[in-house]
């Protein structure tokens, strides 16, 4: 970063949220002589802040950003406030420390970067165990090859202890891990796939288990639960000549290095164990050198270890992981922008395929793969859209349609519950008839009513209407209305789904005022007239 605003002389920072972790926080900016103002909603914890540490507080975080004095805002608020109160802030000229993760969304996380880059100021994001002797050491002896080449890694995060409300446990703990793990390694992975379970308190998941995939080979699994009968924070990495340990619960054997070798006996690998080296760390709070390195950064007009951009590619991970839950576990590409349609969790999304913007599919349905949807559709619960299916924009496909390979739909298209396509005309069990497919085409604007059948190799015609439990053998032409078993014209259909009353050649619609005339006995759409005109009762009123 360059040109970073120089804070005032004597610095000063206003802590906002001074609850579970915030209170360390507040601890440690007083103890380094900087703490100006502290920020929370509740009462209780603001009148144990002025008797411990006696200095100014409020519950108005306007009044913090209106503060002159205040030179950097400490955030420690809940994750679902971290963009808004981050925004603010440096709108306000204020450098950040915002505590992990960053924001709730890659697009928040951008916005919040640029943000800071544009009015030059410090953003760090509170990744606390970059910051760790054990890791700092571990960094070391990776950097130096001393563990040989990485090959894998895996971490821990366990126990029975806060439950979030407002974000699940990858988002709550895995930032951690994934922070250390990005920073060992100094890469992002290209690929990342996480499944997890939600026991306590549904949809919120209370465990996952993730995998992360580098382009260098090196695999990270990331197991964090906060439904755990015990308590772990565990860190290996394994190399090609050493393995390292570092336990965050351990007291004095914090990093452990073992140099564990495999021996060939007979052409059989033979594990010779190590009893494991004890690697000696300063006795220094992680809490204070991360604070400590903020406020280093606002002095000296430098870029923070765990600046915006580092906290962005965590994002980007625990984006990837929680697209792979959603989709049962399947691997996602790190970095790719999250799509724009919405998916149900319990829908099966096979790839590859095209679904447009906007789209909305509901619970389990499944896409096949080769599919193509267009934007703004809406599939409900238990649709099954075919490979080679091609849907257009805006079509909306009711419960319990099935969409079969060589059906087309155009744009506008409606298909009520549990109406059915078929794609051969003599089927049988026991003979593969994948070679006859006949196609079948439905028109721009046509409704299918529910429960009807559309027998394949025929076309429903532009804004043609199919009643319910109709039966199409054939062709229906543009407009018409038509029902039975066969189905069987009955009449015509406006463009706005208004049935028609044709006198002579010539029609006009009384509810939207287009008219129509019949050319060689097929209705065709001829001009719109005013309504008044289509409707007198309407020009009686306008009278």
């Amino acid at each position: 970063m360059s040109d970073i605003r120089e804070p005032k002389r004597n610095q000063r920072v206003a802590v906002v949220g001074a609850g579970y972790w915030g209170k360390n926080l507040v601890r440690v900016f007083h103890t380094l002589g900087v703490l100006g103002t502290v920020c929370d909603l509740n009462e209780l914890t603001l009148d144990r802040v002025r008797q411990e540490y006696r200095v100014a507080t409020t519950t108005d975080y306007e009044a913090v950003l209106d503060d002159q004095m205040v030179d950097a805002v400490v955030i420690a608020a809940p994750a679902a406030e971290h963009y808004t109160l981050s925004m603010r802030a440096l709108e306000a000229g204020k450098h950040v420390f915002v505590e992990k993760p960053l924001a709730l969304s890659c697009a928040e996380g951008k916005s919040l970067v640029e943000l800071a880059r544009n009015q030059n100021l410090v953003l760090m994001v509170g990744h606390i165990l970059e910051f760790h002797p054990a890791v700092a050491e571990l960094n070391r002896l990776v950097r130096q090859g001393e563990l040989g080449k990485i090959q894998y890694i895996y971490s821990s995060r366990l126990n029975l202890g806060k439950l979030r409300t407002e974000e699940n446990i990858l988002w709550s703990f895995a930032p951690h891990d994934i922070s250390v793990i990005l920073h060992l390694l100094n890469e992002t992975p290209v690929r990342a796939a996480a499944q997890g379970g939600s026991y306590l308190n549904p949809p919120i998941v209370d465990t996952t288990l993730s995998t992360l995939e580098f382009a260098s080979d090196v695999k990270a699994h990331i197991f964090v639960s906060w439904l755990h009968p015990f308590k772990e924070q565990k860190l290996c990495v394994i190399g090609s000549q050493k393995m390292a340990v570092f336990d965050d619960l351990e007291p004095e054997k914090k990093l452990v290095v073992y140099a564990h070798r495999i021996n060939w006996h007979e052409r059989k690998p033979v594990a010779e164990r190590d009893g494991g080296q004890t690697i000696a760390l300063p006795k220094e709070e992680p809490l204070r050198r991360e604070c400590q390195h903020f406020l280093d950064c606002m002095r000296g007009r430098s870029q923070p270890q765990t600046d915006g951009e580092s906290a962005l590619r965590v994002l980007q991970v625990l984006d990837a992981c929680e697209r792979s839950l959603s989709e049962r576990g399947t691997p996602v590409s790190v970095g790719q922008d999250a799509p724009g349609y919405f998916a149900h969790p319990s829908a099966v999304i096979d790839q590859p395929c095209e679904i447009g913007e906007g789209t909305k599919i509901w619970h389990f349905s499944h896409i096949m793969a080769g599919a193509k949807l267009g934007r703004g559709c809406n599939l409900g619960q238990n649709v099954v859209v075919g490979g080679d299916v091609r849907i257009g924009d805006n079509v909306k496909i009711q419960n319990n349609v099935s969409v079969y390979t060589g059906v087309e739909l155009e744009d506008d298209v409606f298909c009520g519950p549990s109406m059915v396509f078929t794609n051969v005309i003599n089927p049988r069990a026991h003979v593969i008839r994948k070679n006859e497919y006949r196609k079948t085409l439905v028109r721009r604007g046509a409704s299918l009513g529910a429960n009807s059948t559309i027998i394949c190799g025929n076309t429903i015609g532009q804004y043609a209407f199919v009643g319910a439990g109709a039966v199409v053998t054939d062709d229906v032409p543009d407009f018409a209305l038509v029902a039975g078993v066969p189905a069987r014209r009955i009449g015509w259909v406006c463009y706005c789904g208004m049935r028609l009353d044709v006198s002579g050649s010539d029609s006009i619609c009384r509810s939207c005022g287009k008219v129509y005339t019949i050319v060689d006995g097929v209705l065709q759409l001829a001009e719109v007239v005013h309504q008044s005109k289509a409707n007198p009762a309407v020009a009686g009123r306008q009278s």
